[in-house]
């Protein structure tokens, strides 16, 4: 069985499953391995639980959490986005490396379904997450920081947070398509994002480039103080980081159309 370049299913195979279909096969995947369906969750209780607990230790004593209340706030979020990008690689990336892709292939032989199917599966999930751990964050530090997480830029900054997270889940998927092999997306994505890309952005020289990658650019919107620095506006940050997501995805689509059928 095999499918055309566009991702049609090829003359004289059978139907494929509509979209719907194809959602609900991913979403009963998600429930029953463990692996799925853990990760974000732990992602949710890092954002909320290191938030909290860095505001009951250092709320009162180190300003640099509180001068710029976002900074405290979304402290856990250094930590759970970590666990939500391993979710979006492991979402299709152990399909990969188990070989199960081809099965979910013989499932749904339009390639680009399936994938739909997936982005779609993991921006709910990412959303959810968003919605969750922001809330839990902003609850946990204003218990903790009493009064010094308000201010104008509270909307943005909690709907950026939400936004942000769920393009993490699809951008790491994408890429993940893209390189078709999950242990490559996990040596790639997750040091940049929890590691590489913030060293970037304390570099003099590279610090001006480094602020558009996309998780730099995206947690910009985020904050609720202007950044001289900073080339652009705190919604355009985000702006930044959905082009990036989109051209994964995209990146993921084309490389999920010509993958060779087994």
């Amino acid at each position: 069985m095999s499918a055309g370049p566009l991702g049609a299913t090829a003359p004289g195979t059978s139907r494929s499953p509509h979209a719907f279909d194809a959602f609900r096969a991913e979403r009963i995947k998600l429930t029953t391995l463990r692996s799925l369906w853990v990760t974000p969750l732990l992602a949710a209780l890092l954002t909320a639980g290191v938030t909290t607990a860095i505001g009951a230790a250092l709320g009162a004593k180190d300003h640099t959490i509180t001068d710029d209340p976002s900074v405290g706030v979304f402290y856990g979020l250094n930590f759970g986005q970590a666990a939500l990008a391993c979710f979006g690689i492991l979402l299709i990336g152990q399909e990969f490396n188990t070989r199960m892709i081809d099965v979910s292939l013989t499932a749904v032989p339009h390639r680009g379904r399936l994938y739909g199917a997936k982005l779609a599966l993991g921006a709910l999930v990412g959303l959810a997450v968003g919605v969750v751990g922001t809330a839990g964050a902003f609850a946990g530090y204003a218990a903790t920081v009493p009064g010094a997480w308000d201010g104008p830029a509270l909307v943005r900054s909690a709907v950026a947070g939400v936004l942000y997270q769920a393009l993490l889940v699809v951008l790491c998927l994408g890429v993940t398509a893209l390189l078709r092999n999950l242990t490559a997306a996990m040596g790639l994505l997750v040091p940049t994002v929890f590691l590489l890309s913030p060293l970037l952005s304390g570099v003099p020289g590279v610090r001006r480039a480094a602020q558009f990658l996309p998780d730099r650019a995206g947690q910009y919107a985020l904050r609720y103080v202007d950044d001289p620095q900073v080339g652009y506006g705190h919604w355009t940050g985000l702006l930044i980081m959905t082009l990036w997501t989109a051209l994964a995805a995209y990146g993921g689509l084309r490389a999920m159309r010509h993958r060779p059928t087994k």
